[in-house]
């Protein structure tokens, strides 16, 4: 059976995420993706919004978690983000970019991005 896709791209949240201190205390806007692989057809069969991932939800969801407690490492917010997306049962893979545009870095710079892909397997 192939899987169809929902896509979250582009969701701005501000965190407190870092491993500076000024990154805690200022926080910065991080940007997230998320790529969600699931069977849609049983909610477009019914055009019924309680039999798939409901993106409003999704967005509430990782946007408590990217505001909420701080973690020194984007890797260790995408590992979060892609396990609440799984928590859906109705969610198979997940793929997960978390972004940084104001990363500390200190040449030129257009982004500095993780991206994870995890599966319910």
């Amino acid at each position: 059976m192939s899987l169809d896709r929902i896509a979250l791209r582009g969701l701005r949240v501000r965190g407190h995420h870092g491993v500076f201190g000024h990154e805690r205390r200022d926080g910065q806007e991080f940007v997230i993706d998320a790529v969600l692989w699931t069977d849609t057809r049983a909610a477009a069969d019914a055009d019924d919004l309680s039999r798939t991932v409901d993106y409003g939800g999704l967005a509430d969801r990782l946007s408590a978690i990217v505001s909420g407690e701080p973690v020194s490492l984007i890797e260790t917010l995408a590992e979060r983000l892609a396990a609440t997306c799984l928590a859906d049962h109705r969610v198979e893979e997940v793929e997960i970019t978390v972004h940084k545009p104001q990363a500390p870095v200190r040449h030129p710079f257009d982004d500095v991005a993780v991206t994870i892909r995890r599966t319910r397997r």
